[in-house]
């Protein structure tokens, strides 16, 4: 072994001191410097961070935990620079490689000007990193063709896919999938705080795109420092100012005349054939113009920086709803973003850094009527829901480099959201009518009627949250251990949160439905077998006039309101040890502690036991020369609930129908000529499946005795290696799973009936008080607590199986083989080409459920009752077997450089639910519409049948002069070239009309143009 080898694994082992791999926002240098050419080591960055470090016996150096950006390394001897490197940037999250070799010595210090490191030469393999990430920094962004969204720059990385578009984050924009997990399981970070929708964990604040310095992709197998996700994390670092000042802008335009049409949607006739439009969307188009502008510089040269940014974007645009809600939306979307950070270097060994930032989207529309049989817009008919939604962050970091061996850090932040919705010129005269198209077409003429009501609910004026992050990490460097320990503590308050029906209108909606049997009950009934009497139930729609064909609409009330917080504590430490020259070692133990409240300040969920998530990871420097490391990481992830479960399962929701057939539907969309339906709670009055009556819910009563956080189970093994001297390849393999969840369930009559068999007199207990949906494991056997009249309460033992029903348990798996292969900027080009093989099965998406968009986090159809988990088992909806993404940019001449990016992928998974069984009934608790996986009386397993490949290739290229010292730039993107727009996704309920019909397809081709100066 040649001893510069072991001096620069051992270097890179120590250089783990203090980095906190994971959602970092810092990097580390280390090196060896050749015997007896220096004895220390000064690191200077352009943002005056100086720190000078010994060179060890075995002439190894490393500094940690250094804030990104460019830095001059000196080596030094007897006080004097015998060698430098300068231009050296870091990537966060890990150690850059600066050694410096023989030639370096006294005596030709004085005649050295610094060598800089260039491009051309490949860097090191990273063998300090034992995870999954993929790193993207500003000069990548400023070359690739991207939508401008974290979450598009996070489709680069392998295992990520794009969420339905039935969900969007807080500002309206998409959201993403990790490695086969729900789009709420992940985490976002800005600057190391803890930004993640507070609500739902729907994405998470990002900053302007012009100010991201790097952002973070993991998909797995991070440290013990971080925690909260079970799906991946997207950490942005944001820029900083340096000792010269930088300004700039930059103007984007994507016009609409440029964009292709749309397709347009249509029902699907039950054959198969193609029916009658369901959405006119060709003109549906928007244009985007977008002004960002930065300035950076030293206050006080190598003491005080700043660095800021704005944008703004606006999207005017218009919008043809469908043939059940035929108007012509004018609107206009205003989405401004800032960014501001101070960095105060107080002594050499002490930093501070403050950063503040905003991402805010408004909404504003007009709607106006349209007539689907000549294609023309008409008359303004009202003025849409006007929203406002997004949050301000600000925090505070303190670095201390105590000494060489210890480092402290602690960040404290709070982010403040507002949600905010208001409907001008709001008209009560009519109702809202859902599902218009599954009206009988005996009495509407074979197209759907409605009326002119836009609004079916709204959002509590009121609605705002505050989140705050304290973060505490200390390093200590003990020989060949680096222990790291500290406290991650959150607090997450969502207050005068919930829907209502606005305060002017009915307080009701009309929902139409087709039951297609006349003879089955609506809701459980005879044929779902014995003990039927005690479970909810709605007859036949053959009961009563005007249901002979089994069309029946349903009066329909909804609301839910609290202001509720969730308390997040957790404590960590991680041994970094470098066992020998070669082999790293990283152990980590992270305990998670969980407490939601209630609108009454109470918890109703304590989840503090010891929740021990073991973190294991190595790396093998093969060759020892950073040439070739394969690593390996197993680990444990806990997830916490966000506020918005409350709402449902700790607050007091109303959520009834009362049903009715009829026998006419007049020229406003209304039923007239109704009857009602007999039910378990007597004919036309309120009925819920799931007990949800507006009566506030007692906390004990809210959740099962045994409750556990979901966590999930993660193991990775892989390689990289240099080949030759321009490229870099490996593969990694993944597996995943979910050993827990939290959904709900809402089999309140198998409880009862299990309280009737331990002899408990009913009439020590009022069963209406019983909640309709309980929290639980999914799979677990429990313990409810059931209030007794006059105080206490009963313990009733529910066995999953024996009382419940269910034959199955809850299962989420993953597996995937990655291989990619690397060409790094040598001044030239760089290019990445990335093959994912997966697959991601079982019977629970997680949180949320994608197939019917259903956005209640752990409230889904799922596990409520036994039958709609029949046949549930199969590829779930994130899954996708194939994905092949490549991208990369081209220096065609100093002045042009071509860019591209493409992602080929195979269909996802479709959903086919109907009724139960082959004689299709609607049993258990019978929700409306029915949600089994049957397809016409036959099992219907999910991934059965696939949606089609999809294939997009973007292209950009940009032109800067010589003639403008290349500080002025033109560019121009063309976003999916060859205008695919295959379908992504269908609608999944058989008893509705829509079944089969697209819910989305990929975005039209558009061109985006840019000018942009950089001084």
């Amino acid at each position: 072994m040649q001893p510069r080898r072991t001096a620069l694994a051992f270097a890179i082992g120590l250089s783990m001191a203090g980095v906190a791999f994971g959602q970092a926002t810092t990097g580390g240098i280390n090196g060896v410097v050749a015997a007896g050419s220096g004895d220390s080591v000064v690191i200077k960055s352009s943002s005056g961070v100086s720190r000078t470090v010994a060179v060890d016996a075995n002439g190894a150096y490393s500094a940690s935990q250094l804030p990104l950006g460019t830095y001059t390394v000196s080596l030094q001897r007897n006080g004097q620079v015998v060698d430098s490197r300068s231009n050296v940037t870091l990537r966060v999250g890990s150690s850059t490689d600066v050694s410096f070799g023989a030639s370096a010595n006294a005596e030709n210090a004085q005649n050295l000007s610094g060598l800089t490191v260039t491009a051309n030469a490949l860097p090191s393999i990273d063998v300090t990193g034992v995870d999954s990430r993929t790193v993207i920094t500003s000069e990548q962004l400023a070359k690739l063709p991207l939508a401008r969204s974290a979450e598009a720059i996070a489709l680069l990385a392998p295992g990520v896919v794009a969420g339905s578009t039935y969900f969007t984050n807080a500002t309206g924009g998409s959201v993403v999938s990790f490695g086969g997990a729900s789009v709420t399981e992940n985490a976002y970070y800005l600057n190391g705080f803890n930004t993640t929708d507070p609500l739902s964990n729907f994405g998470g604040i990002t900053l302007p795109y012009g100010a991201i310095d790097q952002q973070e992709i993991l998909s797995g197998g991070y440290g013990a420092a971080y925690g909260r996700s079970d799906g991946g994390v997207i950490s942005q670092v944001g820029k900083r100012g340096t000792n010269e000042w930088h300004f700039g802008g930059q103007v984007q335009w994507t016009p609409k005349d440029l964009k292709s049409d749309p397709k347009d949607y249509y029902y699907v006739n039950k054959d198969g054939s193609r029916g009658k439009i369901r959405q006119y969307r060709s003109d549906n188009k928007s244009s985007t113009t977008t002004v960002d502008a930065y300035v950076g510089g030293p206050l006080i040269k190598d003491k005080l920086f700043v660095f800021a940014a704005v944008e703004a974007e606006r999207q005017p645009g218009r919008s043809t709803g469908s043939n059940v809600a035929p108007y012509v939306t004018h609107y206009r979307y205003d989405n401004p973003k800032w960014y501001g950070k101070l960095d105060w270097n107080i002594t050499d060994s002490n930093i501070l850094e403050v950063t503040g930032a905003s991402s805010k989207s408004s909404y504003e529309g007009s709607l106006y009527s349209y007539n689907y049989a000549t294609k023309t817009e008409g008359a303004f008919n009202s003025y849409d829901t006007q929203t406002k939604n997004g949050a301000d962050v600000y925090t505070a970091k303190f670095t201390s480099y105590i000494t060489d061996d210890l480092t402290a850090s602690v960040l404290y932040g709070k982010m403040k959201g507002t949600w905010y919705s208001n409907t001008p010129g709001y008209d009560p005269t009519y109702p809202y009518l859902f599902s218009a198209q599954d009206q009988n077409p005996a009495l509407n003429g074979g197209n759907p009627i409605t009326n002119s009501q836009t609004v079916a609910t709204e959002n509590l004026p009121g609605h705002r949250s505050v989140s705050t992050n304290l973060r505490v990490d200390l390093s200590y460097r003990l020989g060949d251990h680096t222990i790291t320990a500290g406290i991650d503590n959150q607090d997450v308050k969502n207050i005068d949160a919930g829907t209502k029906f606005p305060d002017a209108g009915l307080g009701y909606a009309w929902e139409y439905n087709n039951q297609g049997d006349p003879d089955t009950y609506v809701a459980g009934g005879p044929e779902t077998g014995a003990g039927w009497e005690n479970r909810p139930w709605v007859k036949n729609t053959g009961s009563q006039p005007g249901g002979e064909t089994g069309y029946y609409v349903a009066r329909y009330r909804y609301h839910d309101n609290a202001s509720v917080r969730v308390s997040q504590r957790a404590q960590y430490i991680e041994d970094s040890w470098q066992v020998t020259d070669r082999w790293l070692v990283k152990l980590g133990l992270r305990n998670d502690q969980f407490t939601n409240y209630n609108a009454g300040g109470k918890p109703y969920l304590r989840l503090t036991s010891p929740q021990w998530a073991p973190r294991v990871g190595f790396s093998w420097d093969v060759n020892g020369d950073s040439s070739f490391k394969i690593y390996g990481n197993a680990g444990r992830y806990y997830l916490a609930l966000p506020t918005s479960v409350a709402l449902r399962a700790a607050g007091s929701s109303l959520y009834t129908r009362e049903f009715y057939t009829y026998e006419g539907i007049d020229s406003n969309g209304i039923p007239t000529g109704l009857h009602p339906i007999d039910a378990s709670v007597g004919a036309g009055n309120p009925f819920s499946a799931n007990g949800e009556y507006g009566q506030p819910r007692d906390p004990k009563v809210g959740s099962a005795h045994n409750l556990k956080s979901e966590y999930q189970d993660e193991y990775i093994l892989g390689f990289d290696k240099k080949l030759g001297d321009a490229w870099v390849y490996g593969a990694k393999a993944t597996y995943r799973n979910l050993r827990n969840a939290i959904d709900d369930i809402g089999d309140s009559p198998s409880i009862i009936a299990k309280m009737n068999k331990m002899g408990i007199d009913p009439a020590t207990y009022d069963p209406g008080l019983i909640p309709g949906s309980f929290l639980i494991n999914p799979g677990k056997n429990t313990v409810f607590s059931i209030a007794k009249i006059g105080g206490g309460y009963y313990d009733v033992p529910m066995d999953w199986r024996k009382d419940f029903g269910f034959n199955t348990t809850m299962k989420r798996k993953y597996y995937g083989l990655d291989l990619f292969l690397e060409h790094p900027f040598d001044g030239k080009w760089f290019g990445k080409v990335d093959y994912l093989f997966s697959r991601s099965y079982g019977n629970s998406e997680g949180q949320v459920r994608t197939d019917i968009g259903q956005t209640d986090v752990s409230a889904t159809v799922d596990w409520d009752y036994a039958q709609v988990m029949d046949y549930a088992n199969g590829y779930l909806s994130n899954d996708r077997r194939h994905q092949l993404k490549a991208y990369g940019s081209y220096q065609i001449t100093p002045e042009w450089m071509l860019s591209g990016n493409m992602s080929i992928a195979s269909g996802a998974p479709i959903t086919c639910l109907g009724l139960y069984g082959p004689d299709q009934t609607n049993p258990g608790l019978a929700y409306t519409g029915g949600y089994y996986h049957f397809c016409s009386g036959k099992p219907f397993q999910p991934g059965t049948k696939r949606n089609p490949w999809t294939y997009r290739l973007d292209l950009s290229a940009e032109y800067r002069p010589e003639w403008a010292g290349k500080k002025l730039a033109f560019n121009v993107m063309v976003y999916n070239v060859f205008d695919k727009q295959t379908t992504t996704q269908i609608y999944a309920l058989q008893s509705s009309s829509s079944f089969r019909r697209p819910i989305s397809s990929q975005t039209p081709r558009y061109f985006r143009f840019g000018v942009s100066y950089d001084f």
